[in-house]
């Protein structure tokens, strides 16, 4: 059992690293497209996901066609503001994968369009854009681990 995370092209470390540290609970697998706004080896990223790291599935992709590539014959749910469907609308599956945009910009027009049927977004009200990314990646991982009755979680 496994479900992906997809960050493309991250700027903040924090946000990668709490996302990091979500992975680790869940064993869901971590997939950064490059390029990274950051190092690897970046002290806030190494903090924010305190000791987990070793318990993190990560991979490193150098484009968003090399991820598409590892990942062939995944479902693809790309999450944006401008997503036509709620995330609560979908029933999710075993090694579905969550495509998260850079934190200042989102998701190419490139990569949306690629994925028109499966482009959700999290509700919100107000004058609020979007909520913080990996606040964003709980609510999603959670709700298809939840849905899949948490398999291998305590």
């Amino acid at each position: 059992m496994a479900l992906h995370i997809v960050l493309v092209e991250p700027l903040i470390p924090a946000n990668t690293g709490n996302i990091a540290r979500t992975c680790a609970a869940t064993g869901a697998h971590l997939h950064l497209v490059e390029p990274l706004g950051f190092s690897l080896a970046d002290r806030y990223l190494k903090r924010a996901g305190l000791d987990y790291w070793p318990s993190v599935n990560l991979h490193t992709h150098r484009s968003f066609a090399e991820l598409q590539q590892a990942l062939a014959g995944r479902r693809m749910f790309l999450i944006e503001t401008t997503g036509s469907r709620s995330y609560s609308e979908f029933e999710y599956a075993d090694e579905d994968v969550f495509v998260f945009g850079q934190e200042t910009k989102g998701l190419s027009t490139q990569i949306l369009e690629q994925y028109p049927d499966t482009c959700i977004r999290l509700p919100m009200t107000g004058n609020v854009r979007s909520i913080n990314l990996s606040n964003a990646v709980a609510v999603i991982i959670y709700e298809a681990f939840r849905q899949l009755q948490f398999p291998s979680m305590t």
